[in-house]
């Protein structure tokens, strides 16, 4: 039995929802462990598509547990909806097979204008947060004034933690110019769904640890990518959590001696959503092309996803930062018709070669890549299930990427279907 953390090893949206799914079938456990429902999964289950934003993927097949663990935020009238949606399609959601952590925290309405604010007022300089007040949720929590879910269980408290964390964004908005925030019609709209909203309230660390004594195959699932870590990631274009394997362990309230396999889920070109460096991105047809035939436009946001080569250097950055121990390779069909494939495989910064990318944004934004360059295979990868039936060239591509990023590829997406996967090596029973 092992418990396997699976994370993005890029900025994100590199086919999570896919490769968590294909895994829920074995696990018996499926946890989400950070961000909140600014990250979004696509699941295609038998031509049905499902868009998940916060509820954890495991949530679509039945007699599997979901959990949002307390590294989580949680906007709770989005997730309400997400719930109302998602049974609409058949999935039932009961508090017997979803949980919240009774330590999460909440985004509450002025969570996110404040992020808006902020966006709109840094102008060429802004972060391209997806505006959902992920980020001025986080601050509160470190700044010990959140509202967690716990709180919704007393009125007296409720409006104790209120009058607290109003004090804060008051101050900040009356300087701004803006409307403040009544604290009393807000307790209302909440005490209104809390009952809702504690149904699924759990200590879920005590719920793991009953889990892993009885043996649970438990998935971590992690939202975004390593590049978009708080302290790993391309700061201060990130997101505002640690989106590590390691926080699978502090996300959840389970040791890190229950994480037995780190699954790194790669995709076999390079995209990103938002502002940022990204060193390989193509401003050119092949670009326009990944993004066409990759559908890359965010799941929360529709937002068109900017499309490059695979940097090998960042993908290896991020295995040695997080102990990856495998990586899904996805999307291998959408590279079919190019007629050549580049890989990065080092930067040239101020004449010098390197083989990292340096801490500094401005170092960031002024690397160059140097690539080495394959021939296309110019066939059909699409819905291959079999290593022996990729073509050759496709073949030497794929030996090629894994043995630069040092870590060993344990499958490969070849469509968005769930059995389209050609797998190499069992996650939970290598």
């Amino acid at each position: 039995m092992k418990n396997v953390v699976v994370v993005g090893s890029q900025w994100g949206d590199e086919g999570k929802g896919k490769i968590v799914d294909w895994l829920s079938s074995e696990a018996d456990i499926v946890v989400r462990f950070q961000g909140g429902h600014n990250a979004g999964h696509t699941l295609v289950i038998d031509k049905k598509v499902f868009k998940l934003r916060l509820l954890p993927s495991g949530i679509v097949r039945k007699g599997k547990i979901s959990i949002l663990g307390n590294g989580v935020v949680i906007d709770p009238w989005a997730l309400l909806n997400e719930i109302q949606e998602i049974k609409k399609l058949g999935v039932e959601v009961t508090p017997e097979n979803f949980m919240i952590s009774e330590s999460a925290s909440l985004i509450l309405p002025f969570h996110q204008e404040m992020d808006e604010i902020r966006e709109d007022a840094a102008g060429k300089e802004k972060i391209g947060t997806t505006r959902r007040g992920i980020g001025p949720c986080y601050e509160d929590k470190v700044g010990r004034r959140s509202i967690r879910v716990m709180d919704l269980r007393s009125e007296t408290n409720l409006n104790n933690r209120l009058e607290n964390v109003l004090l804060h964004h008051n101050a900040i908005r009356k300087g701004l110019g803006k409307k403040i925030y009544e604290k009393d019609k807000l307790k209302q709209e909440l005490l209104k769904i809390s009952p809702e909203i504690l149904k699924y309230a759990q200590p879920v660390w005590l719920k793991l640890d009953q889990y892993n004594n009885e043996r649970k195959k438990i998935l971590f699932e992690g939202a975004q990518g390593i590049l978009l870590d708080v302290d790993h990631g391309t700061y201060p274009f990130v997101t505002s959590s640690n989106t590590v394997p390691a926080m699978a362990a502090t996300g959840s309230g389970s040791g890190p001696n229950k994480i037995n396999y780190i699954l790194g889920i790669t995709k076999a070109y390079t995209t990103r959503v938002g502002s940022g460096p990204f060193p390989t991105e193509l401003d050119d047809d092949i670009g326009e092309s990944l993004g066409k035939r990759g559908k890359e436009f965010g799941t929360v946001t529709a937002r068109k996803r900017r499309c490059g080569w695979f940097d090998g250097v960042l993908v290896r950055q991020t295995i040695k930062i997080s102990g990856i121990n495998g990586i899904a390779l996805t999307k291998l069909d959408v590279l079919d018709e190019l007629d050549e494939i580049k890989m990065c495989v080092g930067y040239e910064l101020n004449n010098k070669k390197i083989d990292y990318l340096p801490a500094t944004s401005e170092d960031q934004f002024n690397v160059k890549p140097i690539y080495k360059t394959f021939p296309g295979w110019k066939s059909k990868t699409q819905g291959i299930r079999n290593l022996k039936d990729l073509p050759d060239k496709a073949k030497i591509y794929v030996h090629a990427l894994e043995d630069f990023i040092g870590a060993r590829i344990s499958s490969i997406s070849t469509s968005p279907e769930r059995d389209d996967t050609i797998l190499v090596e069992d996650p939970f029973n290598n």
